[in-house]
């Protein structure tokens, strides 16, 4: 049996662990051998457990990646569960393979994952030996299949003394869209899939048809920036099903969940006695919470940045002025703008432009600025990009 009073850390990743109902479901459970702290590591689980009304049980102010989640616990609790839900069994056990394989030690404490429990396929994988009768445990209960301890298989290659990196994108399905950081950057041919960067710089995509622009964005246009693939968060396919009801959040329900503070601000920015704060989230669609904390209004930049964050911003009451080109992706399935949004749709390739524009003319280079009104924004963002505009749509 499991030893009681313990002090137990969730990790919850990803919408589809919420979305069945099984993320409250084990919570409670595990309430049962002690007290529990649980956080949500995923910008889209984060709407999930809004959601649900689930945002005072699972903390969401928290940006980690899932394995910081796991060592930050570490450090505190007594024992760590993680819960998920993949595309497929396979898919879970990758995707933890990769956690675990960025901790520091898998065996500072036990450490147990849930994978897919709604399913017939799921079962409970003890990630070291203090693990395993815990995970027993919560096998029997859930009534789901018990695994035996893994080996960690790592994804990531390195040669010529660090300067040549592959790193294989496991649990890709042809035809879905590879994403680097939030940004799609090719689109899967098969199922074996990996990217190669040489001094920083992604060179080839093998098993996939390469979007060029996507690495444009990734690597910062003209500045050339080089990024570290070893820590890259890399996804492939649909963001999240649609076993959901969308809620619009007040604050008044929960008024805590984000920071107040726009992060990132640059320090340059001061607020003035009235007026809105106004957000720009620039291809960082995946950091939409941290990036809007404490706006009235946010700045898109991209089609799929556009609906991805209008989508999330809408269950915080913040309306968004979109910047699009018609370049999208289209790994959005259901999408939702708050009252008062505008998109503006420019011509082919000038979003990028214009986005960069706005973030240096009217927000000093910031990812934050105070303006007297939305209207007054809405009006020097057209004036800007009167030139290029195609159309505007206000929701």
């Amino acid at each position: 049996m499991m030893v009681s009073n313990m002090d137990i850390g969730i990790v919850v990743h990803g919408p589809d662990i919420v979305d069945s109902g099984m993320a409250l479901r084990i919570i409670k459970l595990l309430e049962g051998f002690g007290t529990v702290s649980s956080v949500m590591a995923g910008t889209i689980g984060k709407t999930a457990v809004l959601d649900a009304h689930l945002e005072d049980l699972i903390d969401i102010r928290m940006s980690l990646r899932p394995s910081a989640c796991i060592e930050e616990f570490f450090l505190t609790k007594d024992a760590v569960v993680l819960l998920n839900h993949g595309k497929t069994i396979d898919n879970g056990r990758i995707f933890a393979n990769i956690v675990v394989s960025n901790l520091r030690d898998r065996n500072l404490k036990p450490l147990i994952h849930v994978e897919r429990p709604s399913s017939g396929d799921g079962e409970v994988i003890p990630w070291n030996g203090p693990s395993v009768s815990f995970a027993a445990e919560l096998a029997r209960i859930l009534g789901i299949a018990l695994s035996k301890v893994p080996e960690i298989v790592t994804p990531i290659s390195i040669e010529d003394q660090g300067h040549r990196i592959i790193r294989r994108v496991l649990g890709v399905h042809p035809g879905e869209n590879v994403l680097i950081n939030g940004i799609v950057v090719a689109y899967a041919l098969s199922t074996d899939v990996s990217i190669v960067t040489e001094d920083g710089f992604i060179t080839e995509i093998n098993g996939a048809t390469v979007k060029e622009h996507g690495l444009e964005k990734l690597h910062n246009y003209e500045e050339r920036t080089p990024v570290d693939i070893t820590k890259c968060w890399i996804k492939s396919g649909p963001l999240r099903g649609n076993n959901f009801s969308v809620r619009l959040y007040s604050k008044k329900d929960s008024p805590d969940i984000l920071p107040e503070k726009i992060s990132g601000s640059g320090g340059g920015v001061t607020a003035p006695s009235s007026g809105v704060r106004a957000a720009i989230i620039d291809h960082e669609a995946e950091r939409s919470f941290e990036l809007a904390a404490g706006a009235q209004v946010a700045v898109t930049i991209g089609d799929d940045t556009t609906e991805i964050a209008g989508d999330i911003l809408y269950r915080l009451g913040i309306p968004i002025i979109g910047i699009t080109d018609g370049d999208i992706d289209g790994f959005v399935h259901r999408k939702h703008m708050f009252p008062g949004s505008l998109v503006i749709r420019l011509q082919p390739g000038y979003d990028d432009i214009v986005g960069r524009k706005i973030k240096t003319d009217m927000f000093g280079g910031n990812n934050s600025e105070y303006f007297s009104s939305i209207t007054e924004l809405q009006n020097k963002i057209t004036l800007l990009a009167k030139n290029c505009v195609k159309f505007t749509r206000n929701y």
